[in-house]
């Protein structure tokens, strides 16, 4: 694909981030943050294994837990995996502060997004689950520069004058809302499906547009499935998937949904496009 930067500060192509780019970055202590589905699991069954069963995808892992332990136990180790210790930006995030997409979809828990565009007035948007007053399974916040605040807003009032960072498995800041367990991604997938997942107005600015997956596991169905709900009528797109052999369901979701797969990792595609 031609231009990508050029694309990138127009808004035609989007970039969509997942856990893969936190890949080979460590906390001042030197401890890896998780970056795949297992070192999530490791990381929030205190650095220990679990069954088979358990450890296929770690939003199953992560309802054992909440089971055995609380929701409130699952919502807080969540939250001490990136705010107990610091760790240098991803050089995903370093790079996307030099161009500031008008539109970034970010399924990362942590507030890496939020510092890059911390000198700029922005639109939040983080996702919500099992919640039963509404249909929505989202919150938007406006930022303050000045006070370096968020405040809540109602989606009548959100335009699209200003960055939009979509945040749809929730964030650390302003408030802890995670989608990180089974029972969360079927709550929010259900209401996805029904359009509830993002405010309306993004359902018009996502039409037509190619999207760059960055840190994404397609290996994974429920990464799949949401990728799927908040690109509709994409126009196609890039993949850095660096393997030999791809899965036959990244193959097809690739396939259909017309993307192309640069069998590159993230750090190697962003020093060609430095």
């Amino acid at each position: 694909m031609d231009n990508i930067l050029e694309k990138l500060k127009e808004g035609s192509i989007i970039p969509f981030l997942g856990l893969g780019v936190f890949e080979n970055t460590k906390t001042t202590e030197g401890h890896s943050l998780p970056h795949d589905s297992d070192s999530m699991i490791l990381a929030l069954n205190n650095g220990r294994a679990m069954s088979d069963r358990l450890m296929y995808e770690y939003s199953r892992a992560a309802m054992s837990l909440e089971q055995r332990k609380g929701r409130e136990f699952i919502v807080q180790m969540t939250n001490h995996i990136y705010t107990s210790k610091t760790y240098e930006l991803p050089k995903v995030y370093q790079w996307l502060k030099t161009i500031q997409p008008k539109y970034v979809i970010d399924t990362n828990m942590d507030d890496s997004l939020l510092k890059i565009y911390a000198d700029v007035e922005h639109i939040l948007i983080t996702g919500i689950s099992r919640i039963t007053a509404d249909y929505d399974r989202f919150v938007i916040y406006k930022f303050d520069v000045s006070a370096q605040t968020y405040k809540r807003i109602p989606k009548e009032e959100l335009t699209l004058d200003l960055p939009i960072l979509l945040k749809p498995m929730g964030s650390t800041q302003p408030e802890m809302n995670f989608i990180i367990s089974d029972a969360d991604f079927v709550d929010w997938l259900t209401e996805a499906m029904g359009g509830y997942a993002i405010p309306p107005i993004l359902k018009d600015l996502r039409r037509n547009k190619e999207y760059l997956f960055m840190g994404v596991d397609f290996s994974r169905d429920t990464f799949r499935m949401v990728a799927n709900e908040l690109t509709l009528e994409l126009k196609g797109g890039i993949t850095l998937l660096n393997k030999d052999e791809l899965t036959k369901k990244e193959e097809k979701f690739i396939k259909t949904h017309n993307l192309e797969n640069l069998k590159m990792s993230v750090d190697e595609f962003i020093k060609e496009h430095e």
